[in-house]
């Protein structure tokens, strides 16, 4: 079989899956080397890519899916939400950036981190299939929480290690020292 066939039927079958799809499972149904998967797929984003197409082919969450173009995001967004607001509220934000960064986290720790009760949310968090439960902390029993890979999905990011760093949106340890010495003072 040709590359170009090999191609085709990998086309065919990113049509249809709803969730990034690995090249061993390719290369496992079409009963190719894993090796002549991965290049079809890279030679398929890059003519993508070349063509200036209204989708791209991504390597996302540990396998691979067609994702419209980012410069036609709004025109999507339109069509998507129709009028519906399907966004996530700040609390729900902030209460996912705390999971991500600790995880796995407990909703005690993560009510802790924000200051308030985080229970609501938790639950619209799970239901989004953002989070999920990944087992339980021996100390306390308490259920312990993650993110999902359709949360590295939904952000286009391969692992964890690719989260932006917090680094940079701290304040610096001179700036924080200021506001101590105002509150003393």
């Amino acid at each position: 079989m040709s590359n170009s066939e090999i191609k085709q039927q990998i086309e065919a079958i990113l049509m249809v899956v709803d969730e990034p799809i690995s090249e061993i499972v390719l290369a496992q149904v079409l009963e190719f080397p894993t090796e002549e998967i991965t290049i079809a797929l890279t030679e398929l984003a890059d003519s993508y890519q070349s063509e200036n197409r209204g989708f791209e082919l991504r390597s996302v969450a540990g396998g691979w899916r067609y994702y419209s173009h980012p410069n036609f995001s709004a025109a999507v967004e339109k069509f998507v939400l129709d009028g519906q607001q399907s966004r996530l509220t700040q609390a729900a934000l902030e209460t996912l950036a705390v999971i991500a960064y600790r995880q796995p986290v407990t909703r005690a720790r993560v009510s802790a981190i924000r200051g308030v009760n985080v229970e609501a949310v938790m639950k619209t968090l799970v239901s989004r299939g953002l989070v999920e439960e990944a087992g339980v902390e021996g100390e306390s029993g308490a259920i312990l929480y993650v993110t999902t890979s359709f949360f590295l999905e939904k952000l286009g990011l391969n692992n964890l290690a690719d989260l932006p760093a917090l680094a940079p949106f701290l304040p610096d340890v001179d700036a924080l020292d200021e506001v101590l010495a105002t509150l003393t003072d």
